[in-house]
């Protein structure tokens, strides 16, 4: 039962961090929009569909678009860097989450970029070198994956879940 339990609260886990990772990049276009003096029209979030944000006027596309990948990882990395390490699992859920958004956000522009999906084409037609989308994916997916390597594995989680409630005492032993 113990098993079940945590396989259950790994999927909701998942689920909750896509839903989450799609409402701060959301919000990064949201913040782009409003310094630059555009209006947002409509933001669409689903956990069933791509999420996005539609802005018109739109002054400065480029920067618009750059900021929802850009926000969408600093500020969850900003929010885990603001738990308490005492606060061993409230940590490792933000943890888990900035390692999520990093990954999801680095892959998407980095693998997006060559099939020009999404915010990569705008990226593209407002003139950003495709380099940086690269650039941006071969930063980000790395460090995401890095956060999740110092946490718990998912093995230990499954062993023992009460004595998994600490990455700092996991990887010190």
């Amino acid at each position: 039962m113990r098993k079940f339990a945590v396989i259950l609260f790994c999927i909701a886990t998942l689920a909750m961090c896509w839903l989450g990772m799609m409402a701060v990049h959301e919000l990064g276009h949201v913040v782009g929009a409003v310094l630059s003096g555009g209006t947002v029209t409509k933001v669409v979030l689903s956990p069933l569909a791509i999420s996005r944000t539609d802005v018109s006027p739109n002054p400065y596309p480029g920067f618009v678009v750059w900021l929802g990948p850009l926000l969408g990882c600093v500020l969850p990395l900003a929010a885990w860097s603001l738990v308490p390490r005492s606060w061993t699992w409230p940590r490792g859920i933000a943890q888990f989450f900035a390692g999520f958004c990093l990954i999801a956000n680095g892959a998407y522009i980095g693998l997006g970029s060559f099939e020009q999906i999404g915010d990569c084409r705008e990226m593209l037609r407002t003139g950003s070198p495709v380099w940086t989308l690269w650039l941006f994916g071969f930063i980000t997916t790395p460090t995401g994956f890095w956060l999740w390597h110092r946490m718990v594995s998912p093995r230990q989680l499954l062993k023992d879940p009460i004595a998994s409630d600490s990455t700092e005492t996991i990887k010190e032993e």
